[in-house]
């Protein structure tokens, strides 16, 4: 079944879409505090699109994907009670207690990792406003992180070039496929 290749095509085309930078940076806020679809999906086609633009839409995506951490960490510190029963229905409740243990074991160290793990990056970006981090420390560690991650990701894209898009188009199945098995190893990891 091709699923990955079509969605990959139809995201390309997104990416070439004069509001494209808008979108990634909606698509990188909204990740860090409530959407489940992580914006390198966008960052790495965006890049292949515009070369040009890659470290200018990294930053991008740095800097809208921490201004959602600020709002997830709101969420858990104003309105964890109003998250809970949503958090419980989607399927994160059980992920975010295990972040808690980790958060309150490394702090810090923990927002930072979290910048290049698969577990939802807003299950740390609540969990540090619930358990009251310090919002200077959440920030930059939510800056380290993430714009590691995002940085790293639009400078291998644009290293790889022409090339790059081939072999992502020739394997994006498999890609697309190891990706999720990867999300329900992290997601059975953390039921525990």
């Amino acid at each position: 079944m091709r699923l990955f290749g079509p969605l990959y095509d139809r995201v390309l085309s997104w990416a070439r879409h004069p509001h494209a930078p808008w979108y990634l940076g909606g698509l990188s806020f909204a990740e860090s505090s409530f959407f489940p679809i992580p914006p390198d999906v966008m960052l790495a086609p965006m890049t292949l699109a515009r070369p040009e633009a890659a470290m200018r839409l990294a930053m991008l995506t740095t800097l809208t994907s921490v201004a959602g951490g600020i709002a997830g960490y709101a969420i858990g510190y104003f309105a964890i009670d109003l998250a809970e029963p949503w958090m419980r229905e989607a399927g994160y409740w059980d992920g975010y207690t295990q972040v808690r243990v980790w958060f309150e074991r490394w702090g810090f160290w923990a927002v930072l990792a979290a910048g290049f793990s698969p577990i939802p990056y807003k299950l740390f970006t609540i969990a540090a406003g619930t358990l009251g981090m310090l919002l200077p420390a959440f920030v930059a560690a939510s800056f380290l992180g993430r714009g590691a991650r995002f940085f790293l990701v639009a400078f291998l894209i644009r290293a790889g070039g022409p090339a790059m898009e081939r072999r992502l188009r020739t394997h994006v199945e498999l890609l697309g496929w190891v990706f999720v098995v990867l999300l329900v190893i992290a997601y059975l990891f953390l039921k525990e």
